[in-house]
């Protein structure tokens, strides 16, 4: 163990690894975690965060949290960073209904949307029949979800919707047509030509979009045979009507895109938990940047605002718990630049002084961190570098700008650390007879 000081307001000393340690265990099996849910409680807002897009301890003891989350406290749902009708596909094939795929393999290897691997991959097929023999014993009512909540789905929403509308509502099918149309010249990339269309005329299909929604709400009490499939319907419009603004502020400098896009999942958030019900919790899946608190960060000096940030602003009274994911170095799945084919890369170790490196200092073992007061009243105003990598990756250069500026007790209510982490199993690097790689631990 190397000694760790670093200063307070005072200029006092803090012997930071006696503080960590105090105030954290090791986390070794996932009989640790009984602690982490003991301080949840009776939250019914639980974030699960993550370093990365592409590590595979991050996926599985979120899934190992959220097993313990709905088995002992009755969460209803996870939702993920995501897209709302590949999500909504596998939602249906968890819940067993009728012609929703013959394994969670084949429902998740229909993902194509770059990056595939976040949730094409060996550790959501496990998570997803995991939820699909729990659901098994719950009457249709009781039968936890799995859902999407970002908002790039824009053609996958309006094929979902038209499909949709052509059994059930064929006047309002012309509309959804319309507004296909409309985004028809600009279907290549993601979203990359309207967004630039949009610098010479503003709003080109916002009017159709809107209609569209309107439409389907007027109409949504007649679609009355399968609750959840018109809830979808009026999503998939939302996601609409939300991934054509997104857009359209994408090309334009300042947080407006950023905005829209976190605006949206927490909205979508909030209709789920309405849909559920009144006693509806929710487990909620995202990169560390969405789901810690933004004020917490640099980003509230940009106007920047998060999931964390407003989830915690419009539900503190039912209680909100997040937990922020991070490791010292190991291997990562991620592209070089977007659409690159996916990689495993090296992740270096975290460069001194960020919290990752100081944590490890301690003694490179995994633990789980607890923002007490006390680490509250010691280093609170102490601001972190924390890693952050996304789906496109330079490990080169990652010391430039892969470290985001934190007060760490603000940002999370606890956090996993995790010395040594290694790669995700994506489902589209294809093992032997569609079996799970060796190196997949069916137990932790």
């Amino acid at each position: 163990m190397k000694v760790s000081y670093i200063k307070d307001r005072t200029g006092e000393s803090i012997d930071l690894n006696k503080l960590i340690s105090a105030n954290s265990i090791e986390l070794n099996n996932t009989k640790d975690l009984d602690v982490l849910i003991e301080k949840i409680g009776d939250a019914k807002y639980v974030l699960l965060g993550e370093a990365s897009h592409g590590t595979h301890e991050y996926y599985t003891w979120r899934t190992e949290i959220s097993k313990k989350l709905i088995e002992q406290k009755g969460f209803s749902f996870i939702a993920v960073e995501g897209d709302w009708p590949d999500c909504y596909r596998l939602d249906r094939y968890v819940k067993n209904y009728v012609d929703a795929g013959k394994s969670a393999f084949d429902v998740l290897h229909a993902f194509n949307r770059w990056p595939t691997w976040m949730w094409a991959n060996w550790e959501i097929v496990a998570l997803a029949e995991w939820l699909r023999k729990h659901n098994e014993k719950l009457p249709k009512n009781r039968k936890v979800g799995f859902y999407g909540l970002d908002v790039y789905s824009l053609w996958e929403s309006l094929e979902a919707i038209i499909k949709y509308l052509d059994k059930k509502d064929p006047k309002t099918k012309h509309t959804a047509v319309n507004a296909l149309k409309c985004f028809e010249p600009y279907s290549d990339g993601e979203g990359q030509s309207y967004a630039r269309a949009t610098l010479m005329v503003p709003s080109i299909c916002e009017d159709e979009v809107i209609d569209l929604l309107l439409q389907i709400r007027k109409n949504m009490p007649s679609y009355n045979t399968d609750p959840e499939a018109v809830m979808s319907a009026e999503q998939n419009a939302q996601v609409i009507v939300n991934a054509e603004r997104y857009y359209r502020a994408m090309v334009r400098p300042g947080p407006d895109s950023w905005n829209i896009r976190d605006h949206h999942m927490v909205d979508t958030l909030n209709r789920l938990m309405k849909f559920q019900g009144t006693k509806a919790k929710a487990i909620v899946w995202e990169h560390n940047t969405h789901i810690g608190d933004a004020r917490a960060t640099d980003m509230v000096r940009e106007g920047t605002v998060n999931v964390g940030q407003l989830v915690n602003e419009q539900h503190k009274d039912d209680g909100v718990f997040s937990i922020g994911f991070g490791s010292y170095k190991g291997t990562v799945i991620a592209g070089r630049e977007w659409g690159d084919d996916m990689r495993i890369m090296h992740q270096p170790e975290a460069i001194p002084d960020s919290w990752e490196f100081l944590i490890h200092q301690l003694d490179s073992k995994d633990r789980i961190v607890f923002m007490s007061d006390e680490i509250k009243e010691q280093i609170g105003r102490k601001e972190f570098g924390h890693r952050a990598i996304g789906v496109v990756y330079h490990p080169q250069y990652e010391h430039l700008g892969n470290y985001v500026p934190s007060l760490m007790p603000y940002r999370y209510n606890a956090f996993i650390y995790l010395d040594k982490t290694s790669a995700l199993h994506p489902l589209h690097i294809k093992p032997d007879g569609h079996q799970m790689p060796e190196t997949f631990p069916f137990g932790l």
